[in-house]
């Protein structure tokens, strides 16, 4: 029996919007991120970066953790909250992100 892909819904779309926001906004080149993550102890590729910020692959905790840890904010900034930790980011820090 030939399963499908669980498609990725709405928390897993804005944490990796908010992964590659931060990303940017750091400066990082996803090279780079996937690195910190390596040397964390968590590898992740870059390809494997690069599909979870284009939400076709899943971000699951431990990789979460280890994303928010290499950006140098708290995993709760990542997800979607009714007052999102992004946008109160993004405001301390003077970015405006689409």
């Amino acid at each position: 029996m030939a399963t499908r892909p669980v498609e990725i819904g709405p928390a897993g779309l804005h944490t990796a919007r908010a992964i590659e926001r931060i990303r940017i906004a750091r400066g990082l080149p996803q090279y780079q991120l996937a690195a910190r993550c390596t040397a964390l102890g968590r590898p992740i590729s870059n390809t494997a970066l690069s599909r979870t910020e284009r939400a076709h692959r899943r971000c699951d905790v431990d990789d979460l953790v280890a994303i928010s840890a290499a950006l140098g904010v708290s995993p709760a900034v990542l997800l979607p909250l009714e007052t999102s930790p992004i946008q109160i980011w993004e405001c301390t820090q003077g970015v405006l992100l689409g």
